[in-house]
């Protein structure tokens, strides 16, 4: 089943259970737009790792507004954006640790030849293969440690 049959098959269920899945209800309605919205400007249907993409950006979204509203002192956002958080995270795959995004840096740099090991194309490699499991931030951080360590 893909993601976004499961989050089709989750909405009927927000909506059937009325009060109790009105959060759910709101934050799936919220990813099945912006999916819909990449879909009319691509012309196209997405693939899976397109929609792990969005998703993950919208989880992305929602962590530095929980950053901020914490700075604030916003304890009803806060809850709130925990919640959703939590929503989003069940169609999103398991996040891979620092120590696996460092092994496939490491495995990728190893397929490049050694003119093409900079942070650029280390990167741009590396980054379709983490797609929604793991933050830009930690793997920019492991390329940039492995950089250092190989010159």
């Amino acid at each position: 089943m893909t993601i976004q049959e499961t989050l089709q098959r989750d909405m009927k269920e927000a909506m059937k259970a009325k009060e109790d899945g009105k959060l759910a209800l709101s934050v799936i309605r919220m990813a099945r737009a912006a999916i819909k919205n990449a879909e009319i400007d691509s012309s196209e249907p997405l693939a899976e790792e397109d929609v792990i993409g969005i998703l993950a950006k919208e989880m992305k979204l929602r962590k530095d507004s929980l950053a901020e509203f914490e700075k604030s002192d916003r304890h009803d956002l806060i809850t709130q954006t925990k919640a959703e958080i939590e929503v989003l995270s069940r169609y999103l795959p398991q996040p891979v640790s620092a120590e696996e995004v460092g092994n496939i840096v490491v495995e990728t740099a190893s397929q490049l030849a050694p003119e093409e090991r900079n942070i650029g194309t280390l990167m741009k490699a590396v980054m379709p293969r983490l797609k929604g499991r793991a933050d830009g931030k930690v793997v920019n951080q492991a390329v940039r440690e492995w950089l250092a360590s190989n010159k």
